[in-house]
């Protein structure tokens, strides 16, 4: 028998060089809506692109990047 279960999501930026984890605000949220929303504790996030999603220990996890202080 097949079980249906919904992986929760993850949301990971590097911060300093540290990768920073971030939990799901609301599951109904869109990926656009969770950046938005965490926009406004890290203000790196307001230029980043979404990349993912890869399913990584049983949880969905998207990728928050920027360019912001990187040279080249």
């Amino acid at each position: 028998m097949l079980l249906k279960t919904l992986l929760p999501r993850i949301f990971v930026f590097k911060l300093e060089g540290k990768e920073e984890t971030l939990e799901d605000p609301n599951p109904a949220f869109t990926t656009q809506a969770v950046l938005n929303f965490y926009a406004n504790n890290f203000p790196i996030l307001t230029t980043a692109k979404i990349e993912g999603p890869t399913i990584e220990k049983d949880k969905i996890k998207y990728t928050f990047t920027t360019t912001l202080g990187t040279k080249g």
